[in-house]
């Protein structure tokens, strides 16, 4: 299987989607920070606020500042317009936030990369807010969940 940003001499090149129909596309990626008990226990206690302020907030803050951003952070992404950005932390009732980061917009490439910056930058927000507590921390499980619009639809199932 060809990869798609290297040209015919094996060089990077952004791809060219000059010829690509425009369509309604969506991606929606997600990721966990453990955090464990000790963490979670306090967050929760303060209503999920530290010294830094709301953990949650920030990271949806963070996260949606990420998507806009994107092709100027992964070196062969087109920038797009964003439609639509919403992110989601949730406790998952046990020892971590869980993240959801999904991105529309309507163009001729689709926004994976966006979503899945978007995800990525909401759990490292959480993990700078949270490291004074400790650093025993991880960020795990960064995936696609689905795409839809172009040539194909994904889902994770």
């Amino acid at each position: 299987m060809p990869l798609s940003h290297l040209d015919e001499t094996g060089r990077p090149a952004m791809v060219d989607v000059g010829d690509k129909a425009v369509t309604k596309r969506s991606a929606t990626a997600t990721c966990r920070v453990l955090l464990g008990t000790a963490i979670m226990h306090e967050l929760r206690r303060g209503d999920f606020s530290t010294g830094k302020g709301s953990v949650i907030q920030t990271a949806v803050i963070a996260a949606t500042m990420a998507v806009k951003q994107t092709s100027q952070i992964i070196p062969l992404c087109h920038p797009l317009p964003i439609h639509g950005c919403r992110v989601t932390v949730d406790d998952d009732g046990a020892e971590s936030l869980l993240v959801s980061c999904t991105v529309r917009t309507e163009g001729k490439t689709g926004v994976e990369m966006e979503a899945l910056h978007g995800a990525s930058v909401a759990a490292l927000t959480v993990y700078d807010m949270c490291k004074a507590m400790s650093h025993d921390i991880e960020i795990k499980d960064l995936r696609l969940e689905e795409k839809r619009g172009g040539k194909s639809d994904y889902d994770r199932g």
